[in-house]
């Protein structure tokens, strides 16, 4: 074998050993990537089924009581600002999901107004529509609170993979962020009271 031969072969097997390690860690973090996007799906479909929740529980309160306008008017618009609140998960940002909490939250404060109130109509005992859709609201903040816990869970690995060394100069030259954890409002992480008390 020529001597000049050598040098070129090395080098040639360094640069496919690079090479290698760039697809490797590039399918990689696609594919956290996309683990998170779907954490992040489950987060707000679980969302949006207690806003679909909500809607249901209001108007049955509506029908059900002589109820008053101010509290259903709050719930209602909590609800409209939560359901516009969307985020794109492939960019999502610290503020992104900091305005996704405070409207959800505020939803959550409504929410919890409305039930306080309904205590003070006890015919609503009686209407087994309100009480199904006050299990499944429980329910609901249940799973709501799991698919948090399970998106965080998304985000580790991914966050670990782009930030360790030497990947870290890898992720930013392919384009790879790391995502922020959900970290809601204080008190948010806890469920919307639903325990209602009619005697």
């Amino acid at each position: 074998m020529k001597k000049w031969l050598l040098p070129l072969l090395v080098i040639a097997g360094i640069a496919f050993a690079i090479f290698q390690y760039g697809v490797n860690f590039n399918n990689t973090a696609v594919k956290l990537n996309e683990n998170v996007a779907e954490a992040w799906g489950n987060v707000q479909t679980a969302y949006q089924r207690r806003n679909d929740l909500i809607g249901n529980l209001v108007k049955t309160v509506k029908g059900a009581a002589d109820f008053e306008r101010t509290t259903l008017e709050a719930v209602i618009k909590a609800r409209a600002a939560a359901t516009q609140t969307t985020i794109d998960p492939s960019n999502i940002t610290p503020e992104q999901l900091q305005q996704f909490n405070k409207a959800q939250g505020g939803l959550s404060s409504a929410l919890s107004r409305l039930l306080v109130t309904v205590e003070r109509y006890p015919e609503l005992k009686a209407n087994e529509n309100f009480l199904k859709l006050q299990d499944e609201l429980t329910s609901t903040e249940n799973s709501i609170q799991t698919v948090r816990t399970r998106y965080n869970e998304a985000i580790k690995p991914y966050n670990m993979h782009i930030k360790q060394f030497p990947g870290v100069l890898l992720a930013k030259f392919l384009g790879f962020n790391d995502k922020p954890y959900f970290d809601a409002e204080a008190g948010a992480d806890k469920p919307v009271e639903v325990d209602f008390d009619f005697k």
